[in-house]
């Protein structure tokens, strides 16, 4: 019998703070027994009433785009093989769009190199890394997954409001299951804290976010993230951009 989640984490795996997040989890995962749900959001649906020329930089739409074509085939792919192969599945995800130099000569965060991401010579070998068949490459067209994956975006901004972005997580103490739990979305962070600071730091956002009067805490300044994919590599610190309405928009 599958063990009750003790958080759960809405991902689109093309975002690289969502990605940031998972990381610094999974440091959090070593030194607590906490059991993980990996559930699906898809900011191409999020952002499906906004103009993306007129409101975005133009890589943008292709890598949005790209994240709701690989969200199928991990929707698939936990249909047909459980949800435990979700976590391994983002985590080769992951891997491969940010912490792998980029393939394009623009970079991996040209609109080339998003779009590259939604194919099937992208996904193929991480499938297989995984150990999951290649025919679930099939899923990045099928538009029939895409009520779900509605469904579950929609789930996650139940539980936040819909003026956030990705990641979304839900957390509920063990200790405490007789408690609703706390959601938010978040924490933006650009670099990783050190192992030793993973679950201290957790502790500390748990417990903002678990006072009932709390609603946000936010400066829209932030780092580029920390991520070889995006050219900062570990140790530096990446350009500060003003990440307005929760995105580099060109358009308050």
């Amino acid at each position: 019998m599958a063990r009750t989640p003790d958080v759960r984490f809405w991902f689109d795996p093309t975002c690289p703070f969502a990605w940031m997040t998972s990381k610094w989890l999974r440091l959090v995962l070593e030194d607590r027994d906490y059991a993980v749900e990996w559930r699906l959001i898809s900011l191409r649906m999020l952002n499906a009433g906004v103009d993306y020329d007129a409101h975005f930089p133009p890589e943008y739409e292709a890598g949005h785009t790209a994240g709701l074509r690989l969200l199928r085939v991990v929707a698939q792919a936990r249909a047909e093989h459980g949800a435990e192969v979700v976590g391994p599945l983002y985590e080769a995800l992951g891997t491969r769009v940010f912490d792998t130099p980029p393939d394009s000569p623009e970079g991996a965060d040209s609109a080339t190199g998003r779009e590259d991401r939604g194919t099937r010579e992208y996904v193929v070998p991480l499938l297989e890394q995984v150990g999951l068949p290649a025919d679930l490459a099939d899923a990045l067209d099928d538009e029939s997954w895409d009520e779900e994956l509605r469904a579950e975006t929609d789930e996650a901004l139940a539980l936040t409001g819909k003026d956030v972005g990705t990641p979304i997580i839900w957390f509920r103490a063990p200790e405490r299951p007789d408690t609703d739990g706390v959601a938010f979305f978040g924490p933006v962070i650009s670099r990783l804290p050190a192992p030793e600071e993973a679950a201290e730091l957790w502790d500390h956002v748990v417990a903002l976010a678990s006072f009932p009067g709390f609603a946000e805490l936010k400066r829209s300044l932030r780092e580029r993230p920390q991520l070889v994919g995006f050219g900062v590599q570990e140790g530096s610190v990446g350009q500060t951009e003003d990440w307005h309405g929760g995105s580099r928009r060109q358009k308050k």
